[in-house]
């Protein structure tokens, strides 16, 4: 022991002569001899204590060199006690701190000591409840500070340490561990091991890759799916539970942001790392491509899809997909953690947007627009929430609206604006709009929509970059492809609602055409389907959100959005089944949400931080019906015409079709799940029937058919009762929402298969949208009256139109509310001093429809009384007076002594101008319809007197204006109103009269009159002085009044052949309101069944129509019918002896109507122009099934003569109008044949032989005569090649988008005046002149270049119109009111239209016939001078034949089910001709005789209840189009 203690004195005599380490303990032993470790931990602790304190310079460096030894000792080092191994390494890094820069260690201790530093101390910091984490921290603070651990960088092995440094020091920031008290990591140890990492990168010469992948990954733990995805079984392994993928992070991931740090401290080395190893992955996904050779019989892809989506050149197979997914995805969260790094990596990442490989292109195109909208891997930020169910809705400056996401890891973020910063590439990622491949081009329209909404991640866009965004985005709405389309659907519904008006608003609302607004619009009557379900939803949601801002009277948000309904609706005249499904669903789930307001919220306060959620504002009553009743109007006060005609028809299909619904679950409780004890196969069939039907109106008819009889034999009674709810109309609002929300839980319940629940669930709901009162529920009329009269937010005359719908449809929902409207109407009579309010009208009306129906609940107390017959003689306008006696005549059981006094009040002193004139003419022209027998002899002259002498024979105003001038005025004066009113009594007369024998005698004047109204224009003075304005309303009007007087058997059998081809004519008058006015009514009767078939013919004189409006409406309307026809006709084919022919056989009308047209020529171009009307009836009815009967039947026309302006003799030779059938017939054939050519289908002889309306045609008796005309033809020769021609460009420019960009709808009106010129109306409904008749037909060649030019202006100046419409018919005979043919079987052609199914499948049907109900149409077949059970059974005549092919004779309902169908109760107040016992079952299974009509099949009927003349008012005029 000696030597070693002289050698330790020697030792402290040098260390107390030179300042240097005085620690003198031995730190290491000897083998087998170990030093306690309490005294070992006392010496270590000593010694670091004493080497804390030591600076670098002021030390004798080789005073450490023994110590230095010692702690390198393996026994020290590798020490099993964690404390000596702690120490060890506090002194370690002091000494590497005191002896810097020349460590007192070689290259293997080195080694050893950071071994021991990265294996032992570094994962040891992950728990700050270690003993010794504070000589942990020391160790790591050392190292940081005096950045000793670059000496890594030296050792041999470097590569490795470096990676385990890196790899442990982002473990311990990425899972720290916590004790018990919650205390976490110090923020030193994430500051020291960032300065230490930064150290290592800025000193190694080249960072190993493995630890530039460590680096990387860190980027990736914003994104959930690749944490979770990155192994590991608990939350330590940085999992992330699914079920918290949704909680909001307050602050980044410590990794993430010392990795974010690494990298903005070292730009320049990381940017090169990065770029290596950005370059490293695009090579090894190189190296796993998968070469594909196009198969020689690979077929080209059809119906639109883009062929460069396969693409066929070499590229990365699913792994190295995979692995590019991950770097781009990679790329987009270090741009917005350290764009500075990219700064080699974006030039590369811009080669790929040029790649061949779309798989390439495709990740380029997606990240660059994350990047630039600052979205990292985390992916966007969650969408706006547009619920259109939210009450109050979204407002402007909502806070709300301004909210930023409180989720850091999706919170957009740029820290530069790329577009400044690469310009480069921000324009050449732009120019991949035109990119050849859809999929990148919906990438790209994914990425500039959020780019938009993000404003660029936060850095903004300049006005004029956000513009050309925007400009963008409106242009893949209109892309070629529905990729592309869907993508920028889906695009804009992120939007939130502030963005939408301030942005995407810019350029333009809905109807403003070329905006995004209105590209988004065109998209819900998209072609593909697919497209419109995604942007139907999207549109009406936004308008749900809106509503708040409209109801405010935000004028912007007014202009840019309130036609969006309008929009919608719209669609519906698509005809297209699944586009008036989701049509349903979007009016009930978007539009007028079930669930809105959602008043059940308990919390005032807004829910999910924003005010979409319910609230109950402080003090004040939340009234849901009112609220949801102003939504109601606001959306029909910004409808436009059409539009409302669909809004009112849907809202009309349920009290039509729930007798329907009701006979329905009544056979489905007979049918009792399939265990019936009588009646089984009766049961099945009628249930069949029914369901068939029903299905008729779903797409899936298979489907909804397979749904329907699985409800049936679920037999849930409670389910039957449900759905009865929502029929009733006693039933509030919120009963039929519980009734529909019930229904589809137990359908869940019931049913065992999901997808069968989801199927029936979808199939009943679609049902009962269209069978339940929603809309006009009685809840919301408390509200409607309150609107009425208060005019709040102006929707006044809104709340009035809906009352007046709602009392025609369904008056039983006014039952509770009539006493308060009568009340009302009693406050409000007016007297010769005071006026009624505006308003009063249509309160009036509504209560005249209740009336009609429930004339007992009609007040009968003498004051209620006279303030009706006060209406009847002051009210104003004077349809309230014409009102007024409609309640006065149904509910007042003195009608007699009523209607006198009336007539004696109206009567006396009447002269024009005086207090209350139209009033008084209003109440004589209702009297005369409803009472003309209590009115008496007497007093019908007097009245008829006044009507003629004192208002139709004066001009009170004559016109200074040529006497052909012919105009139309928006407003109507006092004097043509007087007329008006005149007319509609001279009319009424011969509508009320009773005796059909003496009823061609007193009609004979009237019709002589609306005859001479019609052919001359309006003029009813000798001196031709009538004001222009007041012509145009009259002739109108006589038009509308033949067509309502023809409604009536007696009165249609009086109007001749000759007199129809004059009414048909006003069909092309030069005045557009004039046509469209006409056409309203005509599809109106039409659709009703009340007019015969001969008034098909009219339509097709619309080809010429220059409106483009008007054009597609009549265009809709007749393939509308047509469908329907056809459709009648495949059920009864096989099952009846009878088919239906209707619009088969108007191809003969349409031919004899053209020969007497005053625009007829026999030269070739004329012929040529003739034969467009054959095209455009060819268009709209022809298909490849019944061509064959149209050629036959135009074939069959040149077999016989001309009966319409005489009867020739059998021998006589052919006249001019026999000449002219028989150029058209020819002309009729040929265009046919070119038609089946240019559609390659072939026209199949019929056997037998094809009848012709005797009225119309008379049979050739000499078979030579026949013989010769047969074999002769009467077309010039150039008639055929123009025909051609002109079938060819005409069929060219109808197919869909032929020439044109899709365009919105409101684009039609404004190309109009150009269309005009290529297309004139034709000129014998104007005041054009005539064309002479040419000595010779024409024999040259036309050209047929243009054949729908004009005529020359060449041509000698022509007479007036009426001149050259009496010249064409100078050959007429005297006429002749009374009709020589009953045409009956042309009413059987079409009678049963009605009857096949409830409400057709069609109801575009229902809408192109411009429905309009009013109380005339409601009660035009019955009065109440006659019993409530009485139906007329006069004897039908049958004199004119029509084609053999016949239907079969039946007992059709307006709204009736398939003719086995079992007749729902309702029915029973029919009078029937059957036995008690045929009631009970009320299934005719027979047809019944020809000589018993039915109430709906005879139109003629007496009426029963009282008609009015609601439809023929011509105050205001024709709706616009």
């Amino acid at each position: 022991m000696a030597p070693r203690t002289a050698a330790a004195a020697t030792e402290v005599e040098e260390s107390h002569s030179m300042p240097g380490l005085q620690f003198n303990q031995p730190l290491s032993w000897r083998a087998g001899k170990p030093i306690a470790v309490a005294d070992l931990l006392r010496r270590l602790q000593a010694l670091s204590k004493e080497m804390q304190g030591m600076d670098q310079e002021q030390n004798e460096r080789e005073s450490f060199t023994k110590v230095a030894k010692e702690l390198v000792n393996p026994n020290l080092l590798t020490h099993k006690d964690k404390g000596v191994k702690a120490l060890t390494a506090c002194c370690l890094v002091d000494i590497l701190r005191i002896c810097a820069p020349d460590a007192p260690f070689t290259g293997q201790q080195l080694k050893d000591i950071f071994n021991l530093i990265i294996t032992q101390i570094l994962p040891a910091l992950a728990d700050p409840s270690h003993a010794y984490n504070h000589q942990h921290i020391y160790v790591l603070n050392s190292l940081a500070v005096v950045k000793s651990i670059i000496l890594l960088a030296d050792l041999p092995i470097a590569d490795t340490l470096i990676t385990n440094v890196f790899k442990i020091c982002f473990d311990v920031l990425a899972s720290p561990a916590k004790v018990s008290d919650g205390e976490g990591l110090q923020r030193t140890v994430e500051s020291d091991m960032t300065a230490m990492l930064v150290c290592l990168v800025d000193e190694t010469p080249a960072l190993p890759s493995d630890a530039v992948d460590i680096i990387v990954a860190q980027f990736l733990r914003t994104d959930p799916k690749a944490v979770s995805g990155s192994g590991g079984k608990n939350k330590k392994n940085g999992i992330v539970d699914e079920k918290q993928s949704t909680l909001v992070l307050r602050q980044l991931p410590p990794a993430y942001n010392m990795a974010k740090y690494i990298c903005i401290a070292c730009p320049e080395n990381m940017a090169r790392y990065f770029s290596q190893y950005f370059n490293d992955i695009v090579i090894d996904a190189s190296q796993t491509s998968t070469h594909k050779v196009p198969s020689k019989n690979k077929k080209r892809h059809s119906d639109g899809v883009d062929d460069s989506d396969d693409d066929h050149t070499g590229g990365p197979n699913e792994e190295g997909i995979s692995d590019l997914r991950k770097v781009h995805g990679l790329l987009r969260e270090l741009w917005r953690a350290c764009p500075g790094v990219l700064q080699n990596v974006i030039p590369q990442l811009e080669a790929e947007l040029s790649a061949e490989n779309i798989q390439l292109r495709l990740l380029a195109t997606e990240t660059f627009g994350d990047i630039i909208s600052g979205i990292g891997a985390a992916g966007p930020p969650a969408p706006a929430n547009l619920d259109p169910a939210a009450y109050p809705s979204n407002a402007l400056a909502d806070p709300s609206e301004n909210t930023t996401s409180l989720n850091l890891v999706t919170k957009p973020s740029s820290p530069q604006p790329f577009p400044s910063t690469h310009p480069q590439a921000y324009a050449n990622y732009l120019g991949r709009r035109l990119d050849k491949s859809a999929l990148v081009r919906a990438a790209w329209t994914t990425g500039i929509g959020r780019i938009l909404t993000t404003s660029a991640g936060g850095a903004g866009l300049s006005q004029q970059e956000e513009d050309r965004l925007i400009a963008d985005l409106g242009r893949t709405l209109g892309d070629s492809d529905e990729k592309v389309r869907i993508a920028a659907v889906r695009l804009i519904s992120n939007f939130s609602f502030r963005d939408i008006v301030h942005k995407l608003g810019r350029s333009g609302g809905v109807d403003e055409s070329g905006s995004v607004l209105a590209t988004l619009a065109e998209r819900v009557k998209d072609l593909k389907q697919p497209v419109r379900a995604e942007a139907m939803p999207v549109l009406a949601r936004i308008w749900g959100v809106a509503v708040g801002e409209i109801s405010a009277g935000n004028e912007q948000v007014c202009a840019m959005l309130k036609g969006i309904p309008s929009k919608i609706l719209n669609t519906h005249y698509t005809n297209d089944l699944e586009v008036m499904a989701l049509l349903d669903h979007i009016f009930f789930e978007q539009l007028l949400p079930l669930n809105y307001p959602p008043v059940k919220a308990k919390n005032p306060k807004m829910t999910n931080g924003s005010s979409q959620g319910a609230k109950e504002n402080q003090g004040e009553t939340i009234d849901p019906d009112k609220i949801r009743t102003e939504r109601i109007l606001l959306l029909i006060r910004d409808l436009d015409g059409r539009a409302k005609k669909v809004f009112y028809i849907n809202q009309s299909r349920p009290p039509k079709l729930a007798p329907y619904v009701t006979a329905f679950l009544e056979l489905c409780e007979e049918y009792n799940g399939g265990v019936m004890d009588q009646n089984e196969a009766q049961i099945k069939e009628h249930l069949t029937k029914l369901i068939q039907t029903f299905a008729g109106r779903f797409v899936n008819s298979q489907q909804a058919s397979a749904d329907l009889w699985k409800f049936a034999k679920m037999h849930d009674r409670r389910s039957y009762q449900l759905i009865r709810f929502c029929m009733k109309p006693d039933t509030d609002y919120r009963t039929i929402i519980k009734a529909i929300r019930e229904l589809t839980k137990r359908i869940v319940e019931i049913s065992p298969s999901t997808t069968a629940s989801n199927s029936l669930v979808e199939t009943l709901t679609s049902l009962l949208y269209q069978i339940s009162l929603i809309v006009y529920n009685k809840s919301h009329v408390p509200a409607i009256m309150e609107y009425t009269r208060t005019d709040d937010k102006s929707l006044a005359a809104t709340a009035h139109e809906l009352l007046r719908q709602i009392s025609s449809q369904t008056p039983e929902v006014l039952k509770a509310h009539v006493q308060a409207i009568c009340k009302t109407l009693q406050d409000e009579a007016p007297t010769a001093k005071k006026a009624n309010d505006a308003g009063a009208v249509d309160n009036l009306k509504a209560c005249a429809s209740f009336a009609s129906k429930y004339p007992k609940e009609i007040p009968q107390d003498p004051k209620f009384r006279q303030a009706m017959t006060s209406f009847a003689l002051h009210g104003s306008p004077a349809e309230a007076a014409k009102y007024a006696v409609s309640v006065i005549w149904a509910a007042s059981e003195k009608k007699e002594m009523l209607v006198r006094d009336l007539v004696q009040q109206c009567l006396k002193g009447f002269q024009y101008g005086g207090e209350g004139f139209l009033s008084r003419l209003a109440t004589l022209s209702q009297l005369m319809l409803l009472a003309p027998n209590e009115i008496g002899q007497d007093s019908t002259d007097a009245i008829l007197d006044v009507a003629i002498k004192q208002i139709l024979t004066q001009v009170r105003e004559p016109s200074k204006k040529a006497a052909d001038a012919y105009e139309w005025s928006s407003s109507i004066d006092t004097e043509a109103l007087a007329k008006i009113w005149a007319l509609k009594i001279l009319v009424n007369h011969i509508r009320s009269h009773d005796d059909a024998e003496s009823l061609p005698a007193v009609a004979a004047p009237q019709y002589r009159l609306l005859s001479n109204l019609i052919e001359q224009q309006g003029e009813l003075s000798s001196a031709r002085d009538t004001p222009p304005s007041h012509k145009s309303r009259l002739r109108l009007l006589a038009a509308r009044l033949y067509l309502k007087l023809c409604t009536h058997k007696p009165h249609e059998a009086l109007l001749t052949a000759s007199a129809f081809n004059a009414l048909a004519v006003v069909a092309q008058d030069s005045i557009r309101e004039v046509r469209a006015g006409f056409l309203q009514r005509l599809k109106k009767y039409l659709h009703q069944q009340k007019l015969s078939q001969r008034f098909y013919t009219i339509p097709f004189l619309f080809a010429f129509e220059p409106s483009d409006q008007i054009r597609s409406d009549v265009t809709t309307w007749i393939k509308s019918r047509a469908a329907i026809f056809s459709n009648i006709r495949s059920q009864q084919m096989g099952s009846s002896s009878k088919v239906n022919t209707v619009m088969e056989s108007v191809i003969a009308r349409l031919i004899s109507l053209l020969a007497h047209h005053p625009d007829y020529a026999s030269d070739a171009e004329d012929l040529i122009d003739l034969s467009r009307y054959i095209i455009f009836y060819l268009q709209n009815v022809a298909t490849e099934d019944n061509l064959s009967l149209i050629y036959h039947i135009a074939q069959r026309v040149k077999a016989c003569r001309d009966a319409v302006t005489s009867t020739p003799a059998p021998d006589a030779p052919p006249t001019e109008a026999d000449d002219r059938l028989y150029h058209l017939s020819d002309l009729a054939q040929i265009t046919i044949r070119k038609y089946e050519d240019t559609h390659n289908w072939t026209i199949q002889t019929l056997p037998g032989k094809v009848r012709l309306p005797s009225s119309l045609f008379s049979e050739i008796k000499s078979h030579s005569e026949a013989q010769r005309i047969a074999e002769h033809n009467y077309l010039p020769e150039d008639v055929e090649a123009g025909v051609e021609h002109l079938l060819k460009a005409t069929l060219r420019a109808s197919r869909p988008g032929h020439g044109k960009k899709r365009k919105s709808e409101g684009d039609s009106e404004g190309r109009e005046a150009k269309k005009a010129k290529a297309l004139p109306v034709r000129k014998a409904a104007g005041t054009g002149a005539t064309k002479e008749k040419k000595a010779t037909p024409k024999k040259t060649a036309m050209k047929t270049k243009t054949p729908t030019k004009a005529k020359k202006t060449t041509e000698p100046k022509e007479p007036d119109s009426g001149e050259r419409r009496r010249s064409g018919r100078a050959k007429t005979v005297e006429k002749n009111y009374v009709e020589r043919d009953s045409e009956e079987d042309d009413e059987e052609m079409y009678m049963n239209a009605a009857a096949e199914e409830p409400e057709t499948n069609s109801e575009v049907d229902a809408l192109a016939d411009d429905s309009d109900p009013e109380m005339d149409d409601r009660n035009e077949e019955v009065r109440t001078n006659r019993g409530p059970d009485e139906a007329e059974g006069e004897e039908e005549s049958d004199q004119e034949e029509e084609p053999e092919v016949e239907v079969e004779e039946e007992e059709p309902e307006e709204e009736s089910a398939p003719k086995t169908t079992p007749i729902p109760a309702s029915r029973s107040k029919r009078k029937t001709t059957t036995s008690p016992q045929s009631k009970t079952k009320a299934r005719p299974t027979k047809p019944k005789p020809k000589a018993t009509r039915s109430k709906a099949s005879s139109n003629r009927a007496r009426p029963k209840q009282m008609p009015s003349d609601d439809d023929d008012e011509l105050s205001d005029p024709p709706e616009s189009e």
